[in-house]
């Protein structure tokens, strides 16, 4: 069974790609390597033995999409990642956000409807909640005004599919929000490929680690918290992953009861900003070098999610723990830095 997974070199596309290899699973990448490495995908074919297909097109080019699912009709299902992720840059170029994340999942639904097999699964984002006001964070917490532009295209995204699934009845779709993943495949062939100054708290710690920054800066350590800075949900990558594949069989074995389901994916637990650097401290046997700076303008206080509808309905939890995920990280990053 065929399968495209759009940013499928990324760093949650190309674990989820190994996943899905490795449950039998055909799989077709798209990816136009604007913030990707070619060579992600010797990483994956290491690890399963598989070389997927790989096709490098921008799905900003409405002709692009049509002529690659013109060659390929036999797609029984979608996982759509391709999207611009960092925040700041929303921020500063909104309507490159706006054009990328939401013109191309347009042109990519226009084509799905002509498919045989309409089976979408949508890379969402915890960010469609801002800071909610109760905690843990269920899916029916409301959906508030968009942080940045990167949180609204996530917001418009879900609205656009779920009014899709209206009109189009075999359209059959998943929304996955995720919460914060980390880590790297525990083959440590691939992982987090952050390019420039990264964005996300785990992999500016190992840069932290092994050299690249003199130290690590805490935004804002007077957070009414247990230790005073900001928490978060920090999910495995690998589990993250794997919540795919089964998200994906639902929709293959028409288990789903509507046409249109979103499931929170994080592990539960909320971890501050400082228990992490604890965790690296632990693996590492590092005193991680760190500075509590001036919160940033738009940081929540804290979000990790409530998981038992997709415990329950999905029949998936999380296996890893963050000193897992953190072990993984840190070898990941001595990995590229030493190869």
């Amino acid at each position: 069974m065929k399968i495209l997974v759009t940013g499928g070199l990324g760093f949650i596309g190309s674990h989820t790609v190994v996943e899905l290899q490795q449950e039998g699973y055909e799989v077709v990448i798209i990816d136009n390597l604007s913030n990707s490495s070619i060579e992600v995908l010797d990483g994956i074919t290491a690890i399963t033995k598989i070389k997927p297909h790989f096709e490098q097109i921008d799905l900003k080019d409405k002709n692009n999409v049509r002529q690659f699912f013109s060659n390929h009709s036999d797609i029984a299902g979608v996982v759509h990642f391709a999207a611009s992720k960092a925040v700041g840059e929303s921020v500063n170029e909104p309507l490159m956000y706006y054009e990328n994340n939401i013109g191309t999942l347009v042109y990519v639904l226009q084509e799905i409807s002509k498919l045989n097999f309409q089976n979408f699964i949508f890379s969402s984002s915890c960010t469609v909640y801002g800071q909610a006001d109760e905690l843990p964070i269920t899916e029916n917490a409301p959906v508030k005004p968009a942080e940045s532009p990167y949180g609204n295209t996530k917001q418009i995204g879900e609205e656009i599919i779920k009014d899709t699934c209206k009109v189009n009845s075999d359209l059959n779709s998943i929304a996955l929000r995720y919460f914060n993943p980390i880590g790297a495949h525990p083959s440590v062939k691939i992982g987090e490929l952050p390019i420039g100054v990264p964005q996300n708290l785990v992999p500016y710690i190992t840069q932290t680690g092994i050299g690249m920054r003199d130290q690590l800066s805490v935004f804002g350590g007077d957070y009414p918290t247990s230790d005073g800075t900001a928490i978060r949900d920090y999910i495995h990558v690998v589990d993250l992953a794997r919540a795919h594949v089964v998200a994906l069989q639902r929709l293959i074995d028409k288990k789903n009861d509507s046409n249109y389901e979103v499931f929170n994916l994080g592990t539960g637990k909320g971890s501050s900003v400082l228990e992490v650097i604890e965790s690296f401290n632990r693996i590492s046997g590092q005193n991680l070098k760190y500075s509590i700076v001036d919160k940033r303008e738009g940081d929540i206080t804290a979000a990790y999610a409530e998981t038992s509808k997709a415990n329950n309905i999905l029949g998936w939890k999380t296996e890893l723990t963050l000193d897992d995920a953190m072990d993984s990280a840190w070898k990941w990053e001595q990995k590229i830095r030493n190869s």
